[in-house]
């Protein structure tokens, strides 16, 4: 008896404690509110995730979905104002600039995966990548198999070069395997009939043929070399009240529809500041991904329904 006097009464404490902790800020969102400022990280370069445009705004998909996010986080705040500030990031610095505070949103092109996982977390997926191939449509490559014998190009020092090794040797293809020291001399190699195809990221692929002197001359492979890989916005590690403000934004602009019409604008019509237009479609695992939003690293579970 006297222990359930105990327990009740330390639950009646709790319950009064509980709507002062409610309005108690911790970690992002505290610094948000005291600041009144939110900080983004954006890469100058990964069209059409996160670019210059011509007077140097960084502009691009993930920037319209970080831009959803600050009104959400704008709205939880309750904030009349709310000051967006906007810091460069690379493939190097992104990890160490969010882990020490400097910025709050990574806007951009980055994986989520297990590895980063352990340093950063990510909201819901917004893209999903594969490694496959582009080649000239004169030459009629439909699949991997279709590679064997021929003249290959990869990027040298990618995974993707790594995953065309690991096709060759386990189909027993036989192809001639070429790396190339970047991506656009891998492009002129296909360009310049010196190789078949290029093994790279599907939506770098598509940037390549998309500025090319002839887009419909070339096609990208429906077959991948590797699964699908999430793309995802980055978050501090550790901080859950700011990521549940941040995974509810996401996943009401996906689930709203609104997701797939952001996701048009920057694949499926003319962007700045060249007015290309990468022509790729929202692919059914995407989709499904809008449907039901998830921020799983792992590539088994993004499968079309």
């Amino acid at each position: 008896m006297k222990r359930t006097l105990i327990a009740g009464a330390a639950f009646a404490v709790a319950l009064s404690a509980s709507p002062a902790m409610a309005q108690e800020l911790t970690g992002t969102l505290k610094n948000i509110k005291d600041t009144g400022a939110i900080t983004l990280g954006f890469r100058d370069s990964s069209i059409p995730f996160s670019y210059l445009d011509d007077n140097q705004k960084p502009v691009g998909y993930a920037m319209d979905i970080c831009n959803k996010i600050v009104d959400a986080v704008k709205k939880e705040l309750k904030l009349d104002k709310l000051e967006v500030k906007l810091n460069p990031v690379t493939s190097a610095t992104r990890i160490p600039l969010m882990a020490n505070g400097t910025v709050d949103l990574e806007c951009g092109s980055t994986t989520n995966n297990a590895e980063r996982q352990k340093q950063v977390w990510f909201t819901n997926t917004h893209f999903l990548t594969a490694s496959r191939f582009v080649s000239k449509k004169a030459n009629n490559i439909k699949s991997i198999d279709d590679l064997k014998g021929k003249s290959v190009v990869s990027t040298s020092g990618t995974t993707n070069i790594k995953q065309l090794n690991e096709a060759n040797a386990a189909r027993s293809l036989g192809i001639n395997i070429i790396p190339a020291k970047d991506h656009a001399e891998a492009f002129l190699m296909v360009e310049s009939d010196r190789a078949v195809a290029f093994v790279m990221d599907d939506i770098l692929l598509a940037s390549f043929v998309a500025s090319s002197k002839d887009p419909d001359a070339y096609v990208i492979s429906t077959d991948a070399f590797s699964k699908p890989e999430p793309y995802g916005i980055m978050v501090r590690k550790d901080d859950a009240p700011f990521k549940k403000v941040v995974d509810a934004a996401t996943a009401a602009v996906y689930q709203s529809g609104e997701g797939a019409k952001i996701y048009a604008k920057w694949f499926m019509e003319k962007i700045p500041p060249k007015g290309l237009n990468l022509k790729v479609p929202l692919g059914p695992e995407l989709r499904n991904e809008f449907a039901h939003p998830s921020d799983s690293p792992d590539p088994d579970s993004y499968k079309a329904m």
